[in-house]
């Protein structure tokens, strides 16, 4: 008499994916993997939309994963299960993680080392908004632009995400002075409501020529920029003595060369910041930028600045309105 075994049915999640680039994601089911020793099942609440994910749906980001695959580089969620080996993190915990792809999900299996522990005062929408803005802007101003209390900084395209974790960074934690570059006066005056003491819409007047009037001629100590092409240029020119440009992308769709006397003549350096990359090449740098981001959200000398929220059902158009140029600060996929 043989007897009979009961298979049970392989768990599933909801995933985004990217079925053939530069085409629309597809929502559906994917089937869950097992966990290794050092790996953390969690139960994704929101996930933060960052341009990358939409570059590398377009097949134009430096990393270019195959296909099919679920973008998605950072979020807040629940601990649903741990590995054998993992001692960091527990059932039920409240965490935030970053990762390369596959966040725009239900469930995320991620290293252990790279979740961090969220208050429960800090909501999980704000959660999602840390990680790669904050942690971008605590690196390019403290880490590389080394800024100093009382100095200036210009941020271009203020009204962004990064944009305004710079500005939210530099004035509240870092005590400098922002001037706020923005192509709208509507989104010069949220870089103001953040912080910024002037803006300068770039799309109505030239940049440099209104940081010469803001600075009676001086000219700023920092520039982070996001943008590149000719608003890079102008800023770099609006650099004073011994003064650094920090370059975060390339929003604008142009790389542009760096003239090498202007560096010399002001004895002025420019700096690159690639966040993700330092998770590779110095994680004590990447991990403690994630660790003050928490900790100032925590004790509310920042504020992540989430502009809109989709459902994971939206995601295309979560897409769209940041590629149309309508997002201010952090758009957000809230799954439930």
């Amino acid at each position: 008499m043989s007897s009979t075994v009961l298979l049970q049915p392989q768990r599933t999640y909801r995933a985004a994916l990217c079925m053939e680039l530069t085409k629309p994601l597809v929502v559906q089911d994917v089937p869950s993997t097992s966990l290794q020793p050092h790996q953390v099942r969690i139960r994704v609440r929101c996930c933060g939309v960052n341009f990358a994910d939409i570059l590398a749906c377009q097949g134009l980001y430096q990393d270019k994963p195959s296909l099919p695959f679920t973008p998605g580089m950072e979020f807040a969620g629940d601990v649903m299960e741990t590995g054998m080996g993992v001692t960091n993190v527990k059932e039920g915990d409240r965490v935030i993680g970053v990762t390369s792809t596959n966040a725009l999900a239900e469930e995320y299996v991620a290293d252990s080392k790279l979740l961090w522990a969220i208050p429960q005062k800090i909501p999980y929408e704000d959660a999602a908004a840390l990680p790669v803005s904050y942690g971008t802007a605590i690196l390019a101003l403290e880490h590389r632009a080394q800024t100093q209390p009382g100095e200036t900084v210009l941020v271009t395209a203020a009204a962004g995400a990064t944009g305004l974790a710079v500005v939210d960074v530099a004035t509240h934690v870092l005590k400098a002075k922002v001037i706020a570059a923005a192509g709208s006066d509507k989104k010069c005056h949220l870089a103001l409501q953040k912080g910024a003491f002037q803006s300068v819409n770039y799309s109505e007047t030239s940049l440099r020529e209104e940081v010469k009037k803001l600075t009676a001629n001086k000219g700023v100590d920092v520039v982070i920029d996001t943008i590149g092409g000719d608003i890079f240029k102008e800023a770099l020119h609006s650099l004073a003595w011994e003064g650094r440009i920090v370059v975060v992308g390339f929003a604008g769709g142009t790389i542009p060369s760096i003239p090498a006397n202007l560096l010399l003549l002001k004895n002025i350096s420019a700096l690159g910041v690639y966040w993700g990359r330092y998770r590779d090449e110095d994680f004590s740098v990447f991990s403690s930028t994630l660790s003050s981001a928490v900790l100032h959200c925590q004790e509310g000398r920042i504020k992540p600045h989430v502009g809109a929220v989709f459902k994971l059902e939206e995601v295309n158009e979560a897409f769209a309105h940041v590629t149309q140029r309508k997002s201010t600060g952090k758009v957000v996929i809230s799954i439930t």
